[in-house]
């Protein structure tokens, strides 16, 4: 299964990813005759190699003529489905479209489908979006995973005025997503960006266990005194559950950081845990206890990786009221795990596998994958569930820890 990482130390825009999907091999010439499926004809792309900052990427363009319409979802979901483009394509593509509508409306205060888009309206973020959704379909990309994300710092001109950088609908769309800025002046994530990554990309962190097959480098427009401006793209297959068992199995130590609180407004956990995951905690939960002077408080428990306990104490001692915390070095075995991606009735879903030895032992479909589906086709999240289920146990019946399902099996059971 062909799965792609982006390293986004330079940020994420709509024309870097174009750009480092052409660098890994999608042909030009493919690309724009997809493209002119589009029922818009005001556009020309181009793509030619530079160099950043001693670094060799495709820059990807799109040059358009006068342009200066505001459109909102409906426009848009009718210019990509009155194409000619494959049905997964254009799936992904609303889905996309969809989420940026969704953190425009939390920005301004009204619905979706008063939303109307300024620059991300404009052609050139349509070609960007359907575009990387054909090159994703194209090199028979089946999951995307992504790095914590470079934000920058500064400010940006938006339709509105200047705001600090993320933009708003930027920052709406990186929620919950691990963020960070290296002090760059600029904006290194774009509103485009953010909505293919955060839409498309199954998990973000670390790269996961790959055997690394192609690398490719998208450019971006502006250059940085001491950093190339480019996002990586790493193509390659996940390792099997056998030659990965040593590495996504074994034994690995962790700090269990803990502290107890009878002084603080619960409503700060909710934030601080969004905050500790953010940052790379592994696990961040509350338990009930009862304290001294017979006051109820919260046993607040924080499990990470050892290189980053400084830097979530200190941001527990910033959050919250507690004025001291407990360390203890754990040992913890998680199982193999991948995202194997199931066709179903409701579109593309991701289930979560977990096997001991090779053995499959848990399967889950992804919450978020069900739950857009389920608003997709406006029905229950527990149907899309149930049919997902069905689908997973229908396509690998008979793989190891799974029964075989297949209905030869079930007659000779019967006989």
């Amino acid at each position: 299964m062909t799965t792609i990482y982006f390293d986004c130390f330079s940020g994420i825009s709509g024309d870097m990813i174009l750009g480092s999907l052409l660098d890994l091999g999608l042909p030009f010439e493919q690309l724009n005759a997809e493209l002119a499926k589009l029922s818009v004809k005001n556009f020309s792309v181009s793509a030619r190699k530079v160099v950043k900052a001693g670094v060799s990427a495709t820059k990807f363009d799109v040059e358009i003529g006068h342009e200066h319409a505001h459109r909102n979802l409906t426009m848009i979901e009718k210019i990509i489905q009155d194409s000619r483009l494959l049905p997964e394509i254009k799936e992904s593509a609303v889905r996309i479209f969809r989420r940026l509508a969704e953190a425009e409306a939390i920005v301004h205060g009204t619905s979706v489908d008063r939303v109307h888009f300024h620059e991300v309206g404009a052609i050139d973020a349509i070609v960007d979006i359907v575009g990387a959704c054909i090159g994703f379909e194209v090199l028979g990309v089946r999951q995307i995973y992504c790095s914590a994300l470079n934000v920058g710092s500064g400010y940006v001109e938006c339709a509105h005025g200047t705001m600090p950088v993320p933009a708003p609908a930027t920052a709406e769309l990186l929620r919950n997503l691990p963020v960070y800025s290296n002090q760059v002046v600029g904006e290194l994530v774009t509103p485009t960006g953010a909505a293919i990554i955060s839409t498309l990309a199954q998990g973000f962190g670390g790269i996961p266990n790959l055997e690394i097959r192609k690398i490719g480098y998208g450019a971006g427009t502006k250059d940085f005194k001491g950093t190339a401006n480019v996002v990586r793209v790493v193509q390659g297959d996940l390792l099997k559950a056998e030659t990965s068992k040593r590495a996504s199995s074994s034994d690995t130590e962790v700090v269990v950081i803990e502290a107890n609180i009878d002084d603080m407004n619960p409503q700060i956990f909710g934030h601080l845990q969004e905050t500790l995951m953010a940052a790379g905690a592994l696990d961040v939960f509350a338990t009930p206890v009862q304290m001294k002077k017979n006051r109820p408080g919260l046993l607040i428990t924080v499990i990470a990786p050892l290189d980053i306990q400084e830097a979530l104490t200190s941001q527990i001692f910033e959050e919250t009221t507690t004025i001291g915390v407990r360390f203890c070095l754990s040992q913890r075995r998680v199982l193999e795990r991948d995202i194997v991606i199931v066709e179903s009735k409701f579109g593309k879903i991701g289930v979560k596998v977990s096997r001991l030895n090779g053995k499959i032992v848990n399967f889950s479909p992804e919450y978020e994958d069900c739950r857009q589906a389920a608003t997709r086709h406006t029905v229950p999240f527990k149907w899309v569930q149930s049919r997902v289920i069905q689908e997973f146990l229908n396509q690998y019946s008979g793989e190891a820890g799974l029964p075989d399902w297949s209905e030869a099996s079930l007659r000779r059971s019967d006989q």
